[in-house]
């Protein structure tokens, strides 16, 4: 029998390469049996196993993998990353330093485009069409003269309001809160040892631009300075041989101006406590005095009818004609001026309307002018219980009505804030400079007038 057979009756398999060929056989079918099997009964389980294999290819690879790819980053190339990310900041940083230049410049560039308009009189900003009409109940009145009020100034941080009147006495006022902060009683004529004052009427006030001095003149023809902060008293001026009608101080110095009923104008040094000059030119008492940063002041005349423009240095003045002889604008007219022409550039007539009965018509007088400063916007006061507000035209040639507010009484000074946030008028029963009239009903005070601006929308087509 040969060893095959004999292996055969054994039951064992064949050595060699023909059983491990059987055996391989019977390996793949049943391999192939149990793949049909789970295709007949669970092809549902492969479709899931599919989609399982699907996603975990899609799924974001995980941080560890990232630093396994950072850690197989070169020294040099992480020199070189480094290197252009720290020349994009610093490219950063020089866009932004040179947005920040440029900022600066055009801010610069404008104030000092500003500064050369104002100082040659060209500045112009245009906000009166932003004005909107102030409601009566938005008007603060301030009561604690027992007399008329007089004249009036502002602080140049708008933080406080000086006001004066026919009963002698100064008082400062806080704006925010409209209380007393300080009152410079009346003096007694005569009575030595008396505190600083005034015994006369108060016609005339100006402050300082940066706030120091206070500088107020009378019927007495003295000029009084104080400390606008402590509302100490500090000098007192001599000279003039009539009563103090205008006071103003020259912008950005200690200069005062001063004139009088007595036709001169007169120069000041309040920081030295010293008289520089006199200068003459009117033909009658002058009502009215300004200046500005230029070393020259502007003066309206009475009787005469004449406006000056006085240079200092040169002792020179440009006289300007009005056409109609007025005092302190009895005829109710309200002028523009152009330092080029002679005449007036505008002239509105019964700028406040008229009053008396038909056939005896006059008007209103015109008891106080303000304008704030480099805008297009005038204020004018009478005893019309009203105060008006107006705009300036283009070129100064028209004078255009914006609005009216309800005030009772002799609108006798007219301020406005250096913001333009507010105007302030000194309201009396009588008129600064006499008694012609009496309104019983009139509150003898000081006015805060909000001027809200609503911004002009864009005309269209613009």
């Amino acid at each position: 029998m040969s060893a095959t057979a004999a292996a055969r009756k054994r039951g064992k398999p064949a050595s060699g390469v023909g059983a491990g060929a059987g055996a391989g056989k019977r390996r793949r079918k049943a391999d192939s049996a149990g793949d049909r099997g789970k295709s007949k009964g669970g092809g549902k389980m492969n479709e899931e196993i599919s989609s399982d294999s699907e996603s975990e290819s899609l799924a974001p690879r995980k941080p560890e993998e990232e630093e396994e790819e950072e850690l197989e980053e070169t020294a040099q190339e992480k020199k070189l990353r480094l290197a252009k990310l720290y020349l994009e900041q610093l490219r950063q940083q020089e866009e932004e330093k040179a947005e920040a230049r440029a900022f600066e410049e055009d801010q610069v560039a404008g104030r000092l485009k500003e500064d050369v308009l104002e100082q040659r009189g060209r500045l112009q900003k245009l906000v009166a069409k932003e004005i909107q009409a102030p409601a009566s109940a938005d008007i603060r009145v301030l009561r604690g003269h027992q007399l008329s009020i007089t004249c009036l100034v502002v602080t140049p941080d708008d933080s406080a309001i000086f006001s004066a009147a026919k009963d002698c006495t100064i008082i400062k006022w806080s704006v925010e809160s409209g209380r007393k902060l300080r009152v410079i009683p009346r003096a007694k004529k005569g009575a030595e040892g008396k505190p600083p004052g005034h015994s006369s009427h108060v016609l005339c006030m100006a402050i300082s631009s940066d706030g120091k001095y206070l500088a107020s003149g009378d019927r007495s023809k003295l000029i009084l300075i104080w400390e606008a902060q402590s509302c100490q008293h500090l000098y007192t001026f001599t000279g003039h041989r009539d009563a103090v009608s205008g006071l103003a101080f020259r912008r950005g110095t200690h200069q005062l101006y001063s004139t009088s009923h007595d036709r001169s104008v007169k120069v000041w040094n309040v920081a030295e406590n010293s008289y520089v000059e006199t200068l003459f030119g009117h033909q009658d008492a002058v009502a009215a005095l300004d200046a500005l940063s230029r070393e020259c002041c502007v003066t309206a005349g009475g009787r005469d009818g004449t406006v000056r423009v006085w240079k200092i240095p040169e002792e020179s003045q440009l006289v300007f004609y009005g056409g109609l002889p007025c005092q302190w604008g009895l005829h109710g007219s309200v002028a523009l001026w152009g330092l080029s022409k002679k005449r007036p550039l505008a002239l509105q007539r019964e700028a406040h309307g008229l009053r008396g009965e038909p056939g005896l018509e006059q008007p209103f007088w015109i008891s106080s002018v303000a304008a704030l400063l480099n805008t297009d916007l005038v204020a004018t006061g009478s005893h019309s219980s009203c105060v008006r507000l107006w705009q300036c035209g283009e070129g100064f040639r028209q004078l255009d009505l914006l609005c009216d507010i309800p005030l009772v009484g002799f609108i006798n000074s007219l301020k406005f804030s250096s913001s333009g946030d507010f105007l302030v008028a000194g309201v009396g029963q009588e008129h600064r400079l006499g008694r012609w009239w009496r309104i019983k009903q009139a509150r003898n005070s000081v006015c805060i007038i909000p001027l809200r601006r609503v911004p002009v929308p864009p005309a269209a087509g613009s």
